[in-house]
C-alpha cells in the first residue's frame, strides 16, 4: 500500500486544508506516514504570509526534495509566487496554488495518472489536533485589507459558510469523538455579513450550541470594530462557548492604526474592551501587536507600551512588521530599521512577561475544568486545555506532574498550585 506524508506550515486555517488533503489520499487507500523516508508522496502545504514564513516554506520544500520522492507543494506561497517557484525549484513535481483547490482532484489524478478521486471536502478530514479537539473553519478570505496584510490578495474576499453546513460538520466531529471545537476564520466576527439570510456570529453560535457531544467552543480572531453588544451579551450567558476573547489589535497609536488601515479607532476599541471586562467578569483576553510599522515613532511605541501595561492582557503575542509586496504599506516611506524593530519587540515582550506572570499568579488556588490533551511519559507530565488557554501553543500551558493514570480526551477538575511566566502548574483533584 502506498504512503503519503504532509508537512503543514502556517496557521490553523492551513492545517484544516492539510487535513482535507490527507483525507483525500486516505480515501484512495493511501496510508499516512510521518517519516518522509517511508513516503511515496510528500506534500508540503505552505504559508506565504510574511517573510519568515516564506523562508521556512522554501527551506522545507528543499529539505523534502532531498528524499527524491514524488513532491507536491500547495498553499499560500504557491498562490503568491507559483511562476517564480517553478523556475527556482524544478525538483517539485506538482504545484497547486490555493485558488486551484476546487480543481485539486484534476491536478493530482492527472499527475499520478490514476483513476482515483482526490476531491477536497470539509466534511472529510483527517483530524490532526490534540486528543478530542478540532478546528472548525467558518469562513474563508478577508475583507479588511489592512495595509500590511497580503491575506485578502492570497485567499480572496470573505466567504462565510452556511450555518446548516457548519452544524453538519460539527455534528460529524462530535460523532467522531471530538469534545472541544476551536472556531476559526481570518475574521470570525465578520461571519454572515456577506450572506443574505440574516446569519451572524451569534446565530451561528446558538445553532452550534445545540450540537450534542460538543462540550466547549472557543473563538479565535475577533476584529475589535465588529464586536457587537449582542455578541457580548451572548458570551456572558453562553454555557458552551468559553469567555475567551482573541482580539488582535496590532497597535494602540491612533496614527499607526490609521496607516495600517485598521477600521474604527483605538478609543472605540478601548471602550469595547472595557465593556467586555465589565459584563463578562471571567473573560480571558488575548491580542497580537506589531512593532516597527513604517513611521512608527518613539512616541507611538511608548503609547503601545503604556496601553498594554494599563490593560494587562492575559496573553499577548507580537511580531515585527514585514514589508510585503502587493500590500499598501509596501511603498510607505520611513521604514523602520531591523535593529529598531527587534529592540522594540524585546521591550514589548519583556513588559508582557511581567504582566503574564502577575496575571497567572492571580489564578493560584483557582479550580479549573481541563481537557487532558497530551502526556510526556519521561516527565510524567500531562497538559490540559482550559478556559484560560487555546491549543495553538501561544498561551503557554496548563500542566500537572503526577503518577496518576489519566486518560487523554477526558475532562478533569484541576486546582492551580503554582504560576510561571506563561504556564500554570495544577493538581488533579479526585
Amino acid at each position: 500500500m502506498k504512503k503519503v506524508g504532509i508537512v503543514s506550515l502556517g496557521c490553523a486555517k492551513n492545517l484544516v486544508d492539510s487535513e482535507m488533503i490527507l483525507a483525500a489520499f486516505k480515501s484512495n487507500q493511501y496510508t499516512i506516514t510521518n517519516n518522509p523516508k517511508d513516503a511515496d508522496i510528500i506534500i508540503v502545504n505552505t504559508c506565504g504570509f510574511i517573510e519568515p514564513a516564506k523562508k521556512e516554506a522554501i527551506n522545507t520544500i528543499l529539505e523534502m526534495a532531498r528524499y527524491n520522492k514524488k513532491l507536491i507543494v500547495t498553499g499560500c506561497l504557491v498562490e503568491r509566487y507559483e511562476k517564480a517557484l517553478k523556475k527556482a525549484i524544478p525538483e517539485v513535481n506538482l504545484w497547486i496554488p490555493f485558488s486551484k483547490y476546487p480543481h485539486f482532484n484534476d491536478y493530482v489524478s492527472s499527475y499520478l495518472k490514476d483513476k482515483k478521486h482526490y476531491h477536497l471536502d470539509s466534511l472529510n478530514r483527517v483530524i490532526s489536533t490534540p486528543s478530542n479537539t478540532a478546528y472548525l473553519r467558518i469562513a474563508e478570505g478577508c475583507n479588511n485589507f489592512c495595509s500590511f496584510c497580503a491575506i485578502p490578495y492570497i485567499r480572496g474576499r470573505y466567504r462565510s459558510r452556511k450555518i446548516n453546513e457548519l452544524v453538519k460538520e460539527a455534528t460529524l466531529l462530535a460523532k467522531s469523538g471530538i469534545k472541544e471545537i476551536n472556531i476559526i476564520a481570518q475574521d470570525v466576527s465578520y461571519y454572515g455579513r456577506d450572506l443574505k439570510d440574516g446569519s451572524n456570529l451569534v446565530s451561528l453560535l446558538k445553532a452550534l450550541e445545540k450540537v450534542k457531544g460538543i462540550k466547549h467552543y472557543r473563538l479565535l480572531y475577533l476584529y475589535p470594530n465588529e464586536i457587537t453588544d449582542e455578541f457580548i451579551h451572548f458570551m456572558k450567558t453562553s454555557k458552551k462557548v468559553y469567555p475567551y476573547f482573541d482580539i488582535p489589535l496590532q497597535h494602540a497609536s491612533e496614527s499607526v492604526l490609521k496607516r495600517m488601515n485598521r477600521k474604527g479607532s483605538h478609543a472605540l476599541t478601548l471602550k469595547t474592551l472595557k465593556k467586555i471586562k465589565s459584563e463578562v467578569p471571567n473573560a480571558v483576553f488575548r491580542t497580537t501587536m506589531m512593532v516597527g510599522f513604517p513611521s512608527e515613532s518613539n512616541s507611538d511605541f511608548k503609547t503601545l507600551i503604556s496601553f498594554i501595561k494599563a490593560f494587562k492582557f492575559d496573553h499577548l503575542g507580537a511580531f515585527t512588521y514585514s514589508k510585503e509586496e502587493g500590500t499598501k504599506a509596501f511603498s510607505l516611506l520611513k521604514q523602520i530599521s531591523e535593529k529598531t524593530k527587534l529592540e522594540r519587540l524585546t521591550i514589548l515582550m519583556n513588559e508582557q512577561k511581567k504582566i503574564a506572570y502577575l496575571k497567572n499568579k492571580e489564578h493560584i488556588g483557582e479550580t479549573l475544568e481541563g481537557l487532558c490533551v497530551s502526556y510526556d511519559k519521561i516527565n510524567h507530565k500531562y497538559t490540559f486545555l482550559t478556559k484560560l488557554n487555546a491549543p495553538d501553543d501561544i498561551d503557554g500551558s496548563v500542566f500537572a506532574v503526577t503518577n496518576k493514570s489519566l486518560r487523554l480526551g477526558e475532562y478533569y477538575r484541576l486546582k492551580v498550585k503554582d504560576a510561571f511566566v506563561y504556564d500554570l502548574l495544577v493538581e488533579v483533584l479526585k
